[in-house]
Parts: structure tokens; C-alpha cells; sequence
């Protein structure tokens, strides 16, 4: 009996490390050199490997990150999920003042090398509005839904 427990759970543990290195085995050298340059301390990454680029989704500085690159590894962009508290002062006043029936229920920050925009998406009882802003130059109507 104690033999087919160890058996099974050194099956398991072979199974899991060979799933896990056959993701990192789709990601390309470039990509990863370019990763581990740029973010070594980064913890718990997981990559997901799209047509024409490379997502590493990880916890840097105790945030959650999502890193883009191309396949010759150069970086796209970074976003991660922020709170209002983070916004650039100009858009939080904007946003109380001209929002308030709204509450917040998701607030993304896109990072690229030309420019930093934010996306966020209000709601009240009817509406549910996502609004943009780039370079921290207001917002402007990104996409709106009547709730049904």
C-alpha cells in the first residue's frame, strides 16, 4: 500500500513539472532573456502564449502584472488593475465630480513605452460605463451598455 501511495504521488509530481515546462517551453528564449532582464524578482509567473505575442502574468512588487511581448521579445506594454487612490489627481477630481452616482467595479492602467492610459468602468443601478484616459488628459467615453 505505501508503495503504490509513493508510486502515485511521484506520478503526480512528474505529471505537474511536465505540464509546467512544457508552458515555459512555448515561450521563446528571446522572450524570456527579455523577462528576466527586465523583471528578475518577479514571482509567481505564468505565461500564456498567444498568436503573435507573449502574456507573463506575475506578482512584482506585490501586484499582480501582465507583461506583452512581441515574439522577438521586445516589450509591447504592461497593465495592471489599480484603485482609484492610484489615479493621477486631475482624473480622480474629474471623476468625482462628474461621476458621482457611479461606484467603481474595475480600474486598469496600460503602460507602454510612448504613454500611460487608464481604463475604468463605472456603474450605477442602469448604467455601466467605461471610460478612458490617456496621459492623464481626462476621460473620454471609451464604450456604454444600458444594464437589462
Amino acid at each position: 500500500m505505501k508503495k503504490m501511495i509513493l508510486t502515485l504521488a511521484i506520478a503526480v509530481c512528474t505529471l505537474s513539472l511536465s505540464a509546467f515546462a512544457g508552458e515555459v517551453r512555448n515561450v521563446s528564449e528571446k522572450v524570456l532573456k527579455a523577462f528576466n532582464t527586465e523583471f528578475n524578482t518577479a514571482k509567481e509567473v505564468e505565461w500564456t502564449v498567444g498568436s503573435d505575442y507573449y502574456m507573463a502574468s506575475f506578482r512584482y512588487n506585490d501586484n499582480y502584472v501582465y507583461a506583452y511581448y512581441s515574439e522577438e521579445g521586445e516589450l509591447l506594454g504592461l497593465s495592471r488593475n489599480i484603485s482609484p487612490a492610484d489615479l493621477p489627481l486631475n482624473l480622480q477630481t474629474s471623476l468625482k465630480k462628474d461621476f458621482t452616482s457611479y461606484w467603481v467595479s474595475d480600474l486598469l492602467e496600460v503602460a507602454k513605452s510612448e504613454s500611460t492610459s487608464y481604463y475604468i468602468t463605472l456603474e450605477n443601478a442602469d448604467t455601466k460605463i467605461v471610460l478612458k484616459a490617456s496621459g492623464g488628459n481626462g476621460w473620454s467615453q471609451y464604450k456604454k451598455v444600458k444594464k437589462s
